[in-house]
């Protein structure tokens, strides 16, 4: 008897409906076919050990398995389920008659038991496009699935459940989440406040300006001036989430496994933060199977690069290309998939190897020229895509030890919210921009016309402050979110004079 069940493959953040097909005959062999990879091929041991403790006979017959389409591989040990029930009802152990409504996935243990699994949101995605009445899986990952509108999702704990639900025999319960309720109800649970940190106003202000305009930012100060603290808590003056961002973003922490059994969609921006001794891969995507990288695991959120030096010339090099184009496509001999990666780049290194250079109190070690030596570890065309540079100052005692509270959150992130919207309809009729941090040289000149005095003050700038010419650009487009800060139509001269101060790097006696 030939039965189709149908099973997902995740091919990038999106799925393909994968159909089984199981055909059951004379002889006594077990063949699998359409590109399994090991895990699959594994699932024989598994499936039949599952069956036999739970009640059901595996088929004394010659089983032909094809899993299509054959052109793309098929990975790792979701297809148990589908696998298993196929055979069972190929056998007539149980009835086919709901297997082709459902999109069934799964891990099966010797005993049985569903495991939870990768890429559930879009498997549910691709089900209700498709056209299935819903989809069955391991409980852990029901509420995941359950954020698709229009798809029946049922969690099931083992074996025994499902085939009892595709016999007609048990009910399994359908979980149903309410989206939007969630959602909001969660979205401004943050631990982390601005108000957690003592001081250190104008980098605070700096914040905000590169959370307004989607800057790219490199603090730099020595040990212990509170850069890591500020970093981790810019998500909290991000605009917060829109439900088509959080749907963008669980689809690619889903691909990888990182959503949590509770969680049914993502309600903070996330917040990435790789160890220096990351690798290229790692940080972009890719493999032989391609996965998403910390770039793309980041997207709507922020990437944090501590100690940005340390990192290894290639590993930064390699982000080029996505700062710009915001996705990342990975390319292979047969097939080539693209991971969205917006992120807003936040980055902290020490002044110098010893770490006190420009240090108010304690005084620099290095021999002369290491400095400017290891300034040069990072790229020239890297630093070109961070549009402020700020040096850090260790907070005083007499601060730290104020009651007085400071600015919160929720205050800033209002400010930027404004500040986001004007830029929302600035670029209205622009494809693909959304922030002044994205301006090309066309609409700077479209959308900052400076005044005599204006002219005046950057061109004194660059003469006696030494700024290069990199800077030009990006003092503009710094002053232009200042604009929007104070929601002034036109670049004024005290927002030139705030964006030149955020160009620390670019003097030229910086480091010598």
């Amino acid at each position: 008897m030939l039965v189709k069940a149908y099973g997902s493959a995740v091919f990038g953040i999106d799925a393909t409906t994968i159909t089984i097909e199981v055909d059951v005959t004379q002889g006594i062999k077990f063949l699998l076919v359409g590109l399994p990879d090991s895990a699959v091929k594994e699932s024989q041991q598994r499936i039949e050990s599952a069956l036999r403790l739970n009640g059901f006979k595996w088929p004394r017959y010659k089983i032909i398995i094809n899993m299509a389409p054959a052109d793309i591989r098929k990975e790792g040990s979701a297809y148990d389920l589908p696998l298993a029930a196929a055979i069972l009802a190929a056998s007539e152990q149980i009835s086919s008659e709901k297997l082709g409504k459902y999109i069934l996935m799964g891990e099966l243990s010797l005993d049985g038991t569903l495991q939870p699994i990768k890429g559930v949101l879009p498997i549910a995605i691709n089900a209700r496009k498709e056209g299935f009445d819903g989809i069955i899986l391991p409980k852990q990952n029901a509420r995941e699935a359950a954020v698709v509108d229009k798809l029946k999702v049922f969690g099931a704990e083992n074996l025994h459940e499902v085939t009892g639900f595709l016999n007609g025999k048990q009910e399994l319960e359908q979980t149903i989440v309410d989206t939007r309720a969630e959602f909001y109800a969660q979205i401004n649970n943050n631990p982390l406040d601005f108000s957690d940190v003592k001081g250190q106003e104008n980098v605070k202000r700096a914040l905000e300006i590169a959370a307004a305009g989607s800057h790219n930012i490199l603090l730099i100060g020595p040990p212990g001036s509170g850069k890591t603290m500020l970093a981790k808590r810019i998500p909290t003056i991000l605009p917060p989430f829109t439900l088509k961002e959080a749907l963008e973003t669980t689809k690619i922490h889903s691909v990888v496994g990182k959503i949590g059994k509770d969680t049914s969609l993502m309600t903070q921006r996330p917040f990435r933060s790789p160890h220096h001794t990351i690798s290229d891969v790692a940080l972009v995507g890719g493999g032989t199977y391609p996965q998403p990288g910390e770039i793309s695991l980041a997207h709507n959120g922020v990437l944090f690069l501590d100690e940005l030096p340390e990192f290894k010339r290639t590993v930064l090099e390699v982000m080029r290309q996505p700062l710009e184009d915001r996705l990342i496509t990975i390319s292979r001999a047969k097939f080539s998939v693209e991971y969205p990666s917006s992120f807003m780049l936040v980055a902290s290194m020490n002044p110098c190897p010893c770490g006190y250079y420009n240090h108010p109190a304690k005084d620099c070690v290095c021999a002369p020229g290491v400095v400017q030596k290891y300034l040069n570890k990072i790229s020239g065309p890297l630093l070109d895509r961070i549009d402020i540079h700020l040096e850090v100052v260790p907070v005083p005692f007499k601060k730290l030890s104020e009651m007085e509270a400071s600015e919160n959150s929720e205050t800033v992130r209002q400010r930027v919210i404004v500040a986001r919207k004007i830029q929302d309809e600035r670029f209205a009729e622009h494809k693909g921009i959304y922030s002044n941090a994205q301006m090309n040289s066309k609409l700077i000149r479209k959308y900052i016309q400076l005044d005599e005095a204006g002219n005046e003050l950057i061109k004194n700038a660059m003469d006696k402050l030494g700024l290069s010419a990199r800077a030009y650009d990006r003092i503009l487009k710094v002053a232009r979110t200042v604009a929007d800060l104070e929601n002034e139509k036109n670049v004024l001269p005290h927002h030139l004079s705030e964006a030149i101060h955020y160009r620390s790097l670019d003097r030229e006696n910086w480091g010598g």
